[in-house]
């Protein structure tokens, strides 16, 4: 994507490979999978807010885990059928990133993001402000 030029140039290899080439990163080796401080999950590429600590959990699955997006509107889901398998791939749709996967396996009967953290930036609370996201504070009162 155009737009994101200069950014995606900026991405380290792993980055790259998932968000640009649909890669998935190792479980249980990876920067958010246990990251449970308050605070939200940004698009690596676009910066768009996707996902808050409020909505993450520890699913086993190595990845980090969210019952839902913040703004259903900033995720687009597409059928997957790579790797013999059929699932819902997950994309952000301002920068068309790859994400990761949904599943229908998430805690209380509501759906597992499983998302790669390649994909995402993680703001924590003490910092959204500095970070320039202090509009969305509110979700932390």
């Amino acid at each position: 994507m155009k737009k994101y030029e200069e950014k995606i140039k900026k991405l380290t290899p792993l980055q790259y490979e998932v968000t640009q080439q649909n890669g998935t990163e190792p479980p249980f080796n990876n920067e958010y999978d246990h990251e449970f401080r308050e605070g939200i999950y940004v698009d690596i590429v676009s910066r768009e807010v996707l996902f808050t600590s409020h909505d993450k959990f520890d699913s086993g699955c190595g990845w980090p885990a969210f019952t839902k997006p913040l703004n259903e509107k900033d995720i687009v889901k597409k059928v997957d059928i790579s790797h013999g398998m059929i699932r819902t791939e997950v994309r952000s749709n301002e920068s068309n990133s790859h994400l990761g996967h949904v599943f229908n396996d998430g805690p209380n009967g509501n759906l597992r993001y499983c998302i790669n953290s390649a994909s995402l930036e993680f703001i924590p609370k003490d910092k959204m402000a500095k970070e320039g996201y202090g509009d969305y504070l509110y979700l932390f009162k």
